[in-house]
This record gives C-alpha cells, sequence and structure tokens, in this order.
C-alpha cells in the first residue's frame, strides 16, 4: 500500500514538472522578442504617452505667445434698468460700477432702462524685448519637454531590459532545478530497489524523498518569481496578454564590447542642462518687464438713456441708443516701482540657476561613477565566465564519483547530498555568470545614456 502511494505521489509530481516545463517551451518558442518589447513600451506604456501630451502641451504654448502680437477686438452689448442718481467727484473705480451723467439735486429711486454697445480694439505691437523673452520661455519649456520624454523613454527600456534578463534567468533556473529533480528521482528509484532488496536502510528512501520535495519547492519558488517578472514586463509594455520569448543567447555567449563608444548626450544630462535654460530665459523675461509698453486702442461705441438731456424721463427709451462715439489712442506706460520687486526675482532666478548647475555637475559626477563601475563590473564578470566551466566540470566529476561511492556503500547520504548541491551551485553559476555580463553592460548602457550600447550586441 505504501509502494502504491509513493508511486502515485512520483506520478504526480512528474505531471507537474511536465506541466511547468512545457509552459516555458511554448514561452521560448513563441512570443515577443527584446526589441520588440522594447517597441511595444514606447509605443504602450501611459507615462510615456503623458510626456507626449505634455510635450504637444508644450509646443502649442510657444504659438500661444507669439500670437499675443495679434490685436484683441472685443464687442460688446448691455442693457440695463437702474436708478439715475449722480454726484460729482473722483471715486475710485474697483468695486464701483461708474453712473454716467450730471449730478442731480435730490435722491430718486425710481428705475429707468439704458443699454450700451461697443467695439474696442486693443493692440500692444512693442513691448521693448518681453514678447520675445516670454516666447523664449516657451521655446525652453518645449525643449525641457523633449528632454523630459527621451529621459522617461530611456529609462523606460532600461527596466526592460532589465526585467527581460530577470526572466532569462529564472528560465535558466527552472532547467536546472528541473534537471535536478530528475537526478533525484532516478536516485530515489535506484535506492528504492536496494532498500528492497536490503542493501541500503529504509531511512534513506525517507531522506531522498524529503530532498525531491525540497527540490519542487525551490522550482515553484523560481516559477513565482519568473511570474512577478513577467508580470512587470507586462505592465512595462501595457499588454497584459503578453508571451514573452527569452533567448538562451545570453547564457552562451559575452558581448564583443567592440562597440565605441557614441558621442550622445546622456538623457538626464540634457534634462538636467535644460532646466538651466529655462530659468535663464525666465530672469531674461523678469528684467524685459521692468521696459516700457506701447499700447494702440481705438473704440466705437454708442449709448442709449432713459433720460433726456433736458431731464426728461422716458425710461423705455433707453433701449434704443441715442448718442454715438469714436475714439483711438496711444498709451505708453511705464512700471516706475517695480524695480525693487524685479531685482528680487532676478536674484531669486540666480540662486535657482546656480541650484540646477550643482545639480547638473552632481550628475555628472555620478554617471562618472556609473561608468567606471560598469567597466570594471565587466571585466570581473568576463573573468568570472572563464573560472565558471572548470567549476562546474570539477562539481559535476565529483558528483558522479560521489553517487558510485553511494552505491557502492562507500559515502554516506550527506556525502552524496552536498555533492549534489555543489553541482547544483555550479549549474546555476555557469548560467549567472553570462548573466551578470549582460547586466554590467546594461548599467553601461545606463551610465552612458545611449540604450544602442546594449542593443548592438544582441544577434
Amino acid at each position: 500500500m505504501r509502494n502504491t502511494m509513493r508511486q502515485f505521489q512520483l506520478k504526480l509530481l512528474q505531471f507537474i514538472i511536465a506541466t511547468l516545463v512545457c509552459t516555458q517551451c511554448i514561452l521560448s518558442q513563441t512570443g515577443s522578442t527584446l526589441k520588440e518589447l522594447l517597441e511595444q513600451a514606447e509605443k504602450s506604456y501611459p507615462s510615456i504617452a503623458a510626456k507626449k501630451a505634455q510635450t504637444k502641451a508644450a509646443e502649442k504654448e510657444i504659438q500661444i505667445q507669439k500670437n499675443t502680437i495679434v490685436p484683441s477686438l472685443d464687442a460688446a452689448y448691455q442693457a440695463d434698468y437702474a436708478t439715475y442718481n449722480n454726484i460729482t467727484g473722483m471715486a475710485y473705480p474697483q468695486y464701483l460700477i461708474p453712473i454716467s451723467g450730471p449730478p442731480v439735486t435730490d435722491n430718486k429711486y425710481n428705475g429707468v432702462f439704458g443699454s450700451a454697445a461697443s467695439l474696442l480694439l486693443n493692440w500692444q505691437p512693442l513691448t521693448f524685448g518681453l514678447r520675445n523673452a516670454q516666447v523664449n520661455i516657451a521655446q525652453q519649456n518645449y525643449k525641457l519637454s523633449i528632454a523630459d520624454e527621451s529621459n522617461t523613454i530611456f529609462q523606460l527600456k532600461l527596466n526592460v531590459i532589465a526585467v527581460y534578463l530577470n526572466i532569462t534567468m529564472a528560465d535558466e533556473l527552472l532547467k536546472v532545478y528541473d534537471e535536478n529533480i530528475a537526478r533525484i528521482q532516478t536516485q530515489l528509484k535506484q535506492i528504492s530497489s536496494l532498500v528492497v532488496s536490503g542493501i541500503k536502510p529504509g531511512t534513506d528512501t525517507s531522506l531522498f524523498q524529503a530532498e525531491l520535495s525540497k527540490a519542487t519547492i525551490d522550482l515553484y519558488n523560481i516559477q513565482r518569481y519568473h511570474e512577478q517578472q513577467q508580470n512587470e514586463l507586462a505592465t512595462l509594455t501595457g499588454n497584459t496578454q503578453l508571451i514573452i520569448q527569452t533567448d538562451s543567447f545570453f547564457v552562451q555567449h559575452v558581448p564583443s564590447l567592440q562597440l565605441q563608444d557614441t558621442i550622445v548626450i546622456h538623457p538626464l544630462i540634457q534634462y538636467n542642462e535644460q532646466l538651466i535654460q529655462l530659468q535663464q530665459a525666465n530672469k531674461t523675461a523678469i528684467k524685459k518687464s521692468i521696459l516700457p509698453k506701447l499700447n494702440i486702442w481705438s473704440t466705437t461705441y454708442a449709448r442709449g438713456s432713459g433720460i433726456s438731456y433736458d431731464g426728461t424721463v422716458k425710461s423705455i427709451d433707453g433701449l434704443g441708443f441715442s448718442r454715438y462715439n469714436y475714439g483711438a489712442g496711444v498709451q505708453l506706460s511705464v512700471p516706475i516701482l517695480k524695480y525693487t520687486d524685479v531685482k528680487l526675482q532676478t536674484q531669486k532666478q540666480d540662486a535657482l540657476i546656480k541650484s540646477y548647475q550643482s545639480q547638473l555637475q552632481q550628475t555628472q559626477l555620478q554617471l562618472s561613477r556609473d561608468s567606471l563601475n560598469a567597466e570594471q563590473a565587466i571585466n570581473s564578470s568576463i573573468k568570472v565566465v572563464k573560472e565558471t566551466p572548470v567549476q562546474l566540470s570539477a562539481a559535476n566529476a565529483a558528483y558522479r564519483s560521489m553517487l558510485s561511492r553511494y552505491n557502492a556503500g562507500l559515502a554516506s547520504f550527506a556525502d552524496l547530498i552536498q555533492a549534489q548541491y555543489a553541482l547544483i551551485k555550479a549549474e546555476t553559476d555557469v548560467k549567472q555568470s553570462y548573466l551578470n555580463v549582460w547586466k554590467a553592460l546594461l548599467q553601461k548602457t545606463a551610465a552612458k545614456g545611449d540604450v544602442n550600447i546594449f542593443l548592438s550586441e544582441l544577434p
């Protein structure tokens, strides 16, 4: 009965493993390649769409600022019903609605109709450089949006590549762990026969079953990690139905590293430099705001009132026009008391510019450090790649020797499992060593700001 149950458990376990392996085979045979994933991400990731929309809005702002040279022309008509009391004297117009006409002898609370219509043109043809400064602000803000968009796309591509490499590593580990389970199953069969014949103690069967269960748990954990990384990649590409085609090229080859560093300004450097340009444009506009402004205006309007010139009240007549006027003029205005305010705002801009310049220097230092670290990581990782086959060959030979000794009764179960662990680690280290070179190359790509450094190494 016990043997029947064990056989059932083994068959069930084999079925689960076969399902996982078949799933991996399907994923490896069909799906999106890395380059296709990068294209999908750039087209579908919502954050990129948001940046593109912001860039479009910034581009329209340039046209809006240029369009301020076009005169404004406002047409208006009004009809009202109000009292007609008036008094001579001056009043500050804010918060008051003025009443036209001569003063009256006393208060009269009877209302009369009135009406007015006007056509007012206002044009500011000359701003002594302020308009050009505001247009320049819009242009610099547009360039900042482009730089922000480029940096966002670059960072997204780095994330996509990093997650893809993680999935590739998970795929390779699934193969290693599956082979390990196959080894343990073979050993379990052999040890079961030896136990039945009385050569090995029954406890060894239990120990092998425990190792089989542990190996299966490890496989499940890797499968879970694989699914998490696949979900992350689906988010980055905006495709929840994503099927990924990983490439064993990454665990069989190292980069040739023959591509010369292209002269590309890092997107993050471009963004920081553009922040400085924008603040300098703001500073120029602030300085220009203290200069005179020339306005040209013209108007034609009509008025109607329910009170005639001699004081006769005919309220309904106020709905029609009785007087017509026109006018034109030129106005030159100078903000005399704005100098102190402009001086303070200019000092504020100087502080902001200095801050962004320091931030740019810090970014340059960090990228220089990251580039140096990446170069060192590439060199050391390549050295590890050359050593791991030696480790794997030795671990494999040691395992086979220990397995023979165990079957002959010359080695303990602990010795065999220790050799098996060493073999699994060696198999894993070989895969990881290749991936580490590619990850170091990705670090170099991130530091240099050119994704082609990585993509040029792909087949």
